[in-house]
C-alpha cells in the first residue's frame, strides 16, 4: 500500500521538525479583520493602516510613544494590592492577584513615570486594561495621588491615560474611596496652577468616568474610544428607550460637550505638548 505513501526523506515532516510563526508576530485587526504584522503595528504606533482602528495597547507602548527616546524613570513601581476584605468569589482576591502578576509581569493596573515629551518634563500615569480589566483599586488611587504630589513638588505637568472597566470590585468600599481622593488631589494640582491631561483611551468607564478621567484641565480621546459610566445595555434597560446610534463612542461624547478634541494616536504626543507649552 506504499503507492499512496510519501517516503522520501523531508516530505512527510514530523511534528517536532515543523516550524510555526512565533507568537505575537501576526495580529488581526479587529474592526477590518485584515492582519497586521508585528513590525508594522509598531511602526503605526498600533493603528490600523487599513481603516484606522486604534488597537488597544498598554504602559509600555504608550510610553513608548509618548516618551522621547522611550527614555524615562518609573515611580512607585512596587506597590501591590492587598486583601482588606479576605474576598473570594469563584477564587480567592490573592489568587487572582497572582494570576494577574505572573500574566502580565505588572504589579497592578497603572504605572507612572517621569521622563521627556518633547524636551519637557512631563509625569505620566498609564492604566493597563491586562490587569483585571484596568480595575481602579487602592493601588491604582495610591499611585495617582503619588504622582500629583511629585508633580506639586517638582512643579511639572500630569498627563492621565485612562483605560479601565471602572472600580474593582474586590475592593469595594476602598476603591470607591478612589475616586474623592484622586479628586481632591487634583483640585489641590489645579489651585498649584499645575496643568493636567486626561488622555481617555478604550475603554473608559465605571467610576473612573465619573472621577479623575473627566477633571482634566484638557480632556483627549482616541477615536472611537468607549467612553462612558454605565454600560448600554444597562442605561437601555433603565430608561426604556432605544439608544442614539454611536451612543457612548469618543464622537458622541465630544458632540455633547464631554471632550475637547479627538486626535489620532499619531498625532497625540505633538498635541499634548503643544497644550503643555501653551500653558505653562
Amino acid at each position: 500500500m506504499a503507492w499512496f505513501r510519501r517516503n522520501k526523506v523531508g516530505i512527510n515532516t514530523a511534528t517536532e521538525n515543523k516550524k510555526e510563526a512565533p507568537d505575537g508576530l501576526w495580529k488581526k485587526c479587529p474592526s477590518c479583520k485584515k492582519p497586521l504584522l508585528k513590525s508594522e503595528q509598531i511602526e503605526n504606533q498600533y493603528v490600523c493602516q487599513y481603516c484606522n482602528f486604534h488597537l488597544r495597547i498598554g504602559s509600555a507602548e504608550y510610553f513608548s510613544i509618548l516618551f522621547d527616546d522611550n527614555s524615562f524613570t518609573e515611580l512607585f513601581a512596587n506597590l501591590r494590592s492587598g486583601d482588606p476584605l479576605h474576598f473570594e468569589d469563584t477564587k480567592k482576591y490573592t489568587d487572582r492577584l497572582e494570576d494577574s502578576y505572573k500574566k502580565t509581569g505588572l504589579n497592578d493596573a497603572i504605572r507612572c513615570a517621569h521622563g521627556k515629551m518633547e524636551g519637557e518634563d512631563v509625569v505620566i500615569a498609564c492604566m493597563d486594561f491586562a490587569f483585571i480589566g484596568g480595575s481602579m483599586g487602592s493601588v491604582v488611587g495610591e499611585k495617582i495621588a503619588r504622582s500629583i504630589d511629585y508633580c506639586m513638588e517638582k512643579k511639572i505637568p500630569f498627563v492621565l491615560i485612562s483605560k479601565s472597566g471602572g472600580a474593582r470590585m474586590m475592593e469595594a468600599a476602598f476603591s470607591l474611596m478612589q475616586m474623592a481622593k484622586t479628586s481632591a488631589k487634583l483640585a489641590l494640582l489645579s489651585q498649584a496652577k499645575i496643568p493636567y491631561v486626561s488622555y481617555l483611551t478604550d475603554p473608559t468607564t465605571g467610576g473612573v468616568t465619573a472621577s479623575y478621567a473627566m477633571l482634566g484641565d484638557i480632556n483627549i480621546s482616541e477615536p472611537g474610544a468607549l467612553i462612558g459610566f454605565a454600560g448600554p445595555r444597562v442605561i437601555k434597560e433603565t430608561i426604556k428607550k432605544d439608544l442614539p446610534k454611536g451612543f457612548q463612542t469618543a464622537e458622541f461624547v465630544l458632540e455633547h460637550g464631554f471632550l475637547d478634541f479627538i486626535a489620532n494616536r499619531k498625532d497625540m504626543k505633538s498635541k499634548i505638548a503643544s497644550f503643555l507649552r501653551m500653558v505653562r
